[in-house]
């Protein structure tokens, strides 16, 4: 009975944490701004990320998640010399959740002008963020824009 209690326990924990692999943590974002986008795309690819739309030239990248229960997450990075500028936008809770808790320990300012977010993350970036009612409208449902702007010290790192 104990080994079949433990099993049960194991499956679910597993698919709790398998449930919040595609979503993007405050680590996540650390690695990002400080890698070029060939290794951002591999990182989110490995994270089952799709890529929508790729552009060397520019220097884009769009990539897309679509999580379970008609959620998604799409996430837009744009290289502008050795930093990396990320648009994150999500209609899942569970991933505007896990920003703002995986941030919190690294806060240096929040704020709020308006209807925007704004956190200032200690030595990485600002994080500012717009919360929308989602379209078709549903009240249980809201689309979150993040706007991530690394500071002015943190580079990209260029393996090439």
């Amino acid at each position: 009975m104990k080994k079949l209690a433990l099993c049960v326990w194991f499956i679910c924990l597993s698919s709790i944490c398998f449930a919040q692999a595609n979503l993007i943590s405050y680590e996540d974002l650390k690695f990002l701004l400080h890698n070029n986008l060939a290794q951002a795309d591999t990182f989110l690819v490995a994270k089952r990320y799709a890529t929508i739309k790729k552009d060397d030239k520019k220097k884009t990248a769009t990539y897309k998640a679509t999580i379970p229960g008609g959620t998604f997450v799409s996430l837009g990075m744009r290289a502008d010399g050795r930093r990396v500028f990320m648009e994150l936008e999500t209609n899942d809770a569970n991933q505007y959740n896990l920003i703002n808790n995986s941030i919190a320990p690294y806060l240096n300012t929040e704020g709020s002008v308006g209807d925007v977010q704004i956190y200032t993350i200690k030595n990485l970036c600002s994080i500012y963020i717009t919360v929308n009612d989602s379209r078709p409208y549903n009240p249980l449902k809201r689309t979150y824009l993040m706007q991530i702007v690394s500071d002015k010290n943190v580079h990209s790192f260029d393996g090439n």
